[in-house]
């Protein structure tokens, strides 16, 4: 069974090895070509699904909290004036 988690393309070729392992010894010739047709169908599938890679992940991660990190900055600066203007 396939984890939940980040798809990376390791998960991706493990899976579609899987499907390929499945397949009866009597088939084994095919295998290679039911490999990359399994690999080629899951990815498909996996992209119309709007995943994103765990690099896309991280990278908009990082600019989340940078993000996130500049609000607060920003709300400190915004608190810090209005209660400069609430004491004049």
């Amino acid at each position: 069974m396939l984890k939940c988690g980040m798809l990376t393309k390791n998960n991706l070729d493990d899976l579609s090895k899987r499907l390929s392992a499945a397949v009866p010894t009597g088939l084994s010739a095919v295998g290679a070509d039911l490999d990359k047709t399994f690999h080629a169908i899951l990815q498909g599938a996996f992209e119309k699904m709007n995943l994103v890679s765990r690099e896309e992940f991280e990278a908009q991660k990082a600019v989340l909290a940078r993000t996130r990190a500049k609000l607060e900055e920003l709300e400190a600066k915004v608190a810090g004036l209005e209660q400069q203007s609430t004491s004049r």
